[in-house]
Parts: structure tokens; sequence; C-alpha cells
């Protein structure tokens, strides 16, 4: 089968939407998927995940798959049987050196390399690596809305996707934590799952940038749930985020939606825990450059 690196697609899948993923993960991890698609339709597998299982059946088919996780509530259970403090602003785990230690060993170790584990199940060609890796997530020190010390939490300057491509051209599926490393190459960085998809999303041009969660679609209203967006337009989508109703979670996947695009991706889709292939069919809410 001839296999098209060209034109990627990035799935996020985390959060709510992955609290019942014992086959892949542990206490409810955030995951993301990036997957370059050979443009043809996707058939979906049933499986110990119905997305995982979709997305290794993707990289089977001839679709190139890259899986981007992340892992905030196995993070704040090692840092709590270690005693170690937990401190948020803005969301943002502050990241101290005991913190930084102890987010590497989860998300390099024992998160990735479960999904390393539960991708080769389901017949993928798994490779694990991290933003560090051949500096392909490069950070800078991220600091909280009123200029708060977050530590080692980093703000994104550059992705390389030059170790992904040469991974997908090898036909193989990578699985990447996301953490970044200083411009200096003296530490790493944590970096939001999120902002690390959305990143990776632009740099390798992505056609489709699919964050899955626990609501259908993006909601003009946050508790009806009948008031789904269908499409939002870049500009449509930077001015929904300083209303009212984006709030809480939706924010930062907004953020992250409107990041992917400005960095290189064609579009953006937010959704339900439905199949990837029906997100791209349009059950979504769909963010692209300019209004249909």
């Amino acid at each position: 089968m001839e296999h098209n690196y060209s034109s990627p697609i990035v799935v996020k899948y985390g959060g709510s939407a992955l609290s019942g993923v014992g086959s892949a993960l542990s206490g409810g991890e955030s995951a993301s998927f990036v997957i370059p698609s050979v443009g043809s339709a996707a058939t979906v597998v049933e499986g110990p995940d119905p997305i995982l299982a979709e997305a290794v059946a993707l990289h089977q088919g001839g679709t190139a798959v890259v899986l981007v996780h992340g892992g905030g509530p196995e993070i704040d259970r090692w840092l709590a049987e270690r005693n170690v403090p937990t401190r948020r602003v803005d969301g943002l785990r502050v990241t101290d050196d005991a913190t930084l230690e102890v987010t590497e060993a989860v998300l390099c170790a024992t998160i990735n390399k479960r999904l390393v584990r539960a991708c080769s199940a389901l017949g993928a060609r798994a490779v694990g690596i991290s933003g560090e890796d051949a500096n392909t997530l490069v950070a800078q020190r991220a600091h909280g809305s009123h200029g708060e010390d977050l530590g080692y939490v980093g703000e994104v300057m550059a992705c390389d996707p030059a170790l992904i491509n040469l991974l997908l051209a090898a036909k193989y599926l990578p699985v990447i934590a996301p953490l970044a490393v200083a411009p200096d190459d003296s530490h790493a960085y944590n970096v939001n799952a999120d902002i690390a998809a959305a990143a990776i999303a632009g740099a390798l041009h992505a056609r489709a940038f699919i964050m899955i969660t626990n609501v259908e679609r993006v909601r003009r209203d946050p508790k009806d749930p009948h008031s789904g967006i269908d499409r939002l337009s870049l500009d449509e989508a930077r001015a929904f985020i300083q209303t009212p109703a984006c709030e809480g979670g939706m924010l930062p996947k907004m953020q992250a939606a409107i990041t992917a695009i400005e960095s290189g991706a064609s579009a953006s889709y937010i959704c339900g825990t439905h199949s990837i292939a029906a997100t791209l069919a349009g059950n979504a809410t769909i963010i692209s450059p300019a209004p249909y």
C-alpha cells in the first residue's frame, strides 16, 4: 500500500474522554493523537478504546499516526505519594525541581511506555519519545497572567518536526510526551499537552487538528447542549474566546485550536468521543482560517 505523510491530522484525546481507557492508561490521563492522513476514509474499529484502536487501524492502513499524551492525574498521585505539594496558577502546575523530576519520570517512562505497549498490542510499530528528543519542542519559561513565577513550565517557542517525519517515513507510530527543552539544552520544561499537540500540528502543516472532549461541540451557551456551534472562522474563534461563553476547560482547547491554525494547520475540530472518521465528516465544531 502506498503511504503519504504530507497531510497530517492531529487528534487531541484526553481529559474526561479518557476516563475509562484502562487498557491504555490508568487514572484518566489525557492523550493526543496526531494523525497524518492518506486521504481515504477510515474504518471505525472496535477495541479496548475505540479512538485508540481507530488511530492504530489508520496507521496500519497507510495513514501515519503520531500520539501526543499528557498525564496530570498520575503526576498528582506520584507527587502526593512523595509529599511534594502541588500548586497551580491559571490552571498550570507550578513546577519546581522536585516536581519536574517526577513529571519527567511519569510522562517519559510510565505513561509514555504504557501507551507504546497499548499501541503495540493493537498491532502498531510504536516508538516512544518526548519533545526533548532532537529538540522537537523548544520552550522558554512561562509566567502566570499576573507575572507569577511558574518554575519549569514552558511556553513553546519552536517545533522542529524532523524526528517525527523521520519516524513516520519509516512507518513507525511515534508516541510523544509533552516535554520541551530550553534553548540552551540546560533543562526540560513541562508543557501543557494541548499546547504541545497544537505546536506539532502546526509544524506538520496538519490538514486537521482534532480535539476530543466530553461535549459534542463548542456551545454558545455552556449550559445548553442544543447550542452547539458547527463552524467558526479563525476571526470568529478569536472573538468567541473573549466572551463569557468560552469558559473552564473549553478556553484552553479553543486557544490550542487557534494556535494550531496560526502556526500552519489547515483546520481544527472540537468534538465528542465518537470516531475520528465521523469528526472529519463534520460531526464537530470546525474552526478554519476563513468563513465557509
